[in-house]
């Protein structure tokens, strides 16, 4: 049994990000969004595309007003009005000034503009009341980036702040990682649809539909291949076809030790490496990862719920997110926040407990989620941010004590 540590190290090593020259496609600007970039970009403009106003106010030049004040203003001489979007003619001479609105171009001969509250204008004249400092509210061209240099690079997840960036670079199209593959099925006979009316011992199969949930929102694509009972011909059939359509698998239960688990023979008879067969955690203890020769990764989760939104946050999640792309910040973050309620573990194994993150007085709380924590209860999952860790050798953790979280990201 591996503890959770070896565990992540096993499973993070096995996978490689997608080929960027394989695996990548071109999507439109407005497409691109929570997509992964797979090429670094370029830009032929420069940021800012020319010297600019930062202000309302008057272009001047400094050494016509270094010395001015409100006892002893300069006068200038209003030659021209210069608003966005227009390309100034003229060169400003000693003594004259041009009335500037934010965004517009600087003319030549000026290198400082004075905020308008600054100033006092009398016809075409306008009176400097302070000293500006030199080149004070003008944006300098390519002061924010140079035409030609690395803008983006690859491997970062595109959201809003990068495709503004790439729209004005004119970028209309750009380069992106395709969406991983996740293969899902659920196993057991007792399982069946949200539709069926439910019979004596059966249970509706909530876990295809958190885990589908969950690979779409880490930008993969999830392909639901249904229930499967156990019986070994349809899970190698249902396997078989996962492994040929898929980047990753995810089955849930059928990998513990009862009579009717067939999954890991199954993947042994279809060439798989087994890597994990089960790890020191709770929930999530019967957990089996293996690899095949093509290259899917086969993660078989618990079948109670609970188990499988754990063990899915704690090692699959980061897979997911490490092969799409996703040059840093993959790993599971952990940070350290303080408790609001008792914690409790038996020590033997690496405890995970399911709750929410506040913020109160400035620092952040974990406050526990009502009810059972049983692996099988799903309802208190519901509106969970975090898991608190209780490591092994631990079964206290009391209020107002630091505890480790692991924030449950969306990508």
């Amino acid at each position: 049994m591996n503890l959770v540590t070896n565990a992540a190290d096993i499973i993070f090593n096995l996978i490689k990000p997608l080929n960027p020259q394989q695996d990548t496609e071109i999507v439109d600007l407005l497409a691109a969004n929570g997509r992964i970039l797979a090429k670094p970009v370029h830009s032929p403009l420069d940021f800012p595309h020319w010297d600019n106003s930062a202000m309302d106010g008057y272009a001047v030049r400094y050494q016509d007003v270094q010395h001015s004040s409100a006892e002893q203003p300069v006068n200038l001489e209003i030659i021209a009005e210069i608003p966005a979007g227009y390309q100034p003619k003229f060169t400003l001479q000693p003594g004259q000034a041009a009335r500037i609105f934010t965004g517009a171009v600087i003319p030549h001969g000026a290198d400082t503009v004075v905020m308008q509250e600054r100033t006092r204008q009398e016809d075409n004249q306008v009176f400097i009341l302070t000293t500006p400092q030199p080149g004070e509210f003008v944006r300098r061209k390519a002061s924010y980036y140079q035409a030609g240099t690395q803008l983006l690079p690859a491997g970062i997840k595109l959201t809003a702040a990068e495709i503004a960036v790439l729209a004005a670079s004119q970028c209309p199209q750009v380069r992106v990682y395709r969406r991983p593959r996740v293969a899902i099925f659920s196993t057991g006979d007792e399982l069946v649809t949200p539709e069926q009316a439910l019979q004596p011992g059966q249970i509706v199969d909530s876990n295809k539909y958190a885990l589908a949930a969950l690979v779409s929102q880490i930008g993969a694509e999830p392909i639901l291949l249904g229930i499967v009972k156990d019986n070994p011909e349809a899970l190698e059939q249902t396997i078989t076809q996962a492994v040929n359509n898929a980047d990753i698998v995810i089955s849930s239960g059928g990998v513990s030790v009862g009579d009717y688990d067939y999954v890991k023979k199954i993947l042994a008879s279809l060439g798989a490496t087994i890597h994990i067969r089960s790890v020191e955690m709770r929930p999530g203890k019967p957990l089996t990862v293996a690899t095949f020769p093509q290259s899917p990764i086969y993660f078989g989760l618990p079948g109670n719920p609970a188990a499988v939104l754990v063990t899915f946050w704690r090692f699959v999640q980061p897979v997911i997110r490490k092969l799409s792309g996703l040059s840093q910040g993959w790993e599971p973050e952990f940070v350290k926040v303080r408790s609001h309620d008792e914690l409790r573990s038996d020590g033997k194994r690496e405890t995970y407990i399911w709750g929410s993150l506040h913020l109160i007085d400035g620092r952040y709380e974990f406050h526990k989620a009502g009810g059972s924590h049983s692996s099988g209860n799903l309802i208190n999952l519901a509106q969970t941010n975090a898991l608190a860790l209780i490591p092994v050798g631990k079964t206290l953790i009391s209020p107002g004590e630091d505890v480790l979280v692991l924030q449950l990201l969306s990508f």
